[in-house]
């Protein structure tokens, strides 16, 4: 299964992108980087600039329908880049409408808020945003991994990097019922 990630050309926490991308090629499934912008993407360790990597494709040339599920790595300017972007926050909502699955981590659900998709939701996030989830109709909650299984799709959130090996566990068990493999790939 192709498991897209969506980051900004800049910002994104980098260890909340690499874990997860390790979860998914070790769990049979192709990742692929998708942004705003072609060329590379800077990540970041907090403030400080980390590694690049090469996107994969441009998001307003990428279609839901290649991808299986969905991943938003963290970072706070990363999903505050994404939120405003409109193909970006079209691309996420488009998951939530074609009921697949999407892993959110930190920040990330600033993305979704814009997206509208977290009302009547439970998730979980960096807490400064509870505030933002509560106002966009979501309840939020202080929990190391939350999978909200609630229509149209799956959602799994965490709240910090210390989470990731709870965060992955959980989405590709979750991504791994959605492609019909079951959780014990």
């Amino acid at each position: 299964m192709l498991i897209a990630f969506l980051t900004a050309p800049e910002g994104v926490e980098q260890v909340e992108l690499t874990e997860p991308w390790q979860a998914v090629s070790d769990s049979g499934d192709k990742p692929q980087l998708v942004s705003t912008r072609s060329g590379r993407v800077q990540a970041f360790n907090h403030l400080d600039k980390a590694d690049t990597f090469p996107v994969d494709q441009v998001v307003a040339d990428a279609s839901v329908d290649e991808f299986g599920a969905l991943v938003l790595p963290g970072g706070v300017a990363n999903p505050d880049a994404l939120r405003m972007d409109a193909d970006a926050v079209a691309f996420v909502k488009a998951f939530f409408d074609a009921g697949k699955p999407v892993a959110a981590i930190c920040h990330a659900p600033w993305t979704l808020i814009e997206a509208d998709v977290v009302r009547g939701r439970s998730l979980t996030s960096w807490p400064s945003l509870r505030t933002d989830i509560r106002n966009a109709g979501g309840e939020w909650v202080d929990e190391r991994v939350r999978v909200c299984e609630a229509a149209p799709s799956t959602l799994i959130t965490s709240r910090k990097p210390g989470d990731l090996e709870a965060f992955c566990d959980a989405f590709t068990a979750e991504f791994a019922k959605a492609s019909g493999v079951g959780a014990s790939r």
